[in-house]
């Protein structure tokens, strides 16, 4: 199931990013702000369940509704996944950086206790 997941986010950042490629491309990006997206989409709701026959049973006006917005609903779900990944490479980058400090914090201390006593003590071994 994770594995489902990740590859469905990966598939989306790359269409997200491809779409980004484009625009920047064109010369022109236009990304608006999850919200914007949250907002067009329950709004597209609103009016489309609005519209629905007075005579047709709840179930059926959302599971319509839902249909006419499918557009809007998976720029939004695309925008809130993309972020998503955005913010777990962030903090892939961090803990890779606090790798690497602790790498380098690691080999001065091997520095400091083994390489130079050792090369102190041979200093004074063959003189």
């Amino acid at each position: 199931m994770r594995s489902l997941l990740r590859l469905a986010l990966a598939a989306t950042l790359c269409l997200y990013r491809s779409a980004a490629d484009a625009g920047d491309a064109a010369g022109q990006v236009d990304t608006p702000s999850l919200s914007s997206l949250e907002l067009q989409w329950q709004d597209c709701l609103r009016q489309a369940y609005a519209g629905q026959p007075a005579g047709q049973s709840r179930a059926a006006a959302q599971r319509s509704a839902l249909d006419a917005c499918k557009e809007q609903e998976d720029a939004f779900v695309t925008a809130i996944l993309a972020s998503q990944i955005a913010e777990e490479e962030v903090r892939w980058r961090r803990e890779q950086r606090s790798v690497a400090s602790r790498a380098r914090a690691w080999a001065a201390s091997v520095s400091a206790y083994v390489f130079d006593p050792v090369t102190t003590w041979l200093s004074r071994w063959t003189r």
